[in-house]
């Protein structure tokens, strides 16, 4: 939910809405995968669901530093 906060204050001050739209999908998308894992089909579906929740992880990572290129700093919005 702090993910989701955060890029709706800056779509509002800084009119990024791009980056922060994109932010908010991998940001998000990494809880709803943990969540999907533990209703997998077993042990294999079960690791694949993590693994794409990783990788969502790592995504937000680049959203995040692009975001310091453009001189956004998110840590001020939380």
């Amino acid at each position: 939910m702090q993910i989701i906060k955060v890029c709706n204050q800056i779509k509002r001050e800084k009119k990024e809405t791009v980056l922060t739209n994109q932010l908010v999908r991998s940001g998000t998308n990494g809880g709803a995968n943990i969540r999907e894992a533990f209703y997998g089909h077993g042990t294999a579906d079960f690791i694949a669901k993590l693994q794409i929740a990783l990788k969502e992880c790592a995504e937000s990572g680049y959203w995040s530093g692009l975001a310091k290129r453009r001189d956004i700093d998110l840590l001020q919005y939380i």
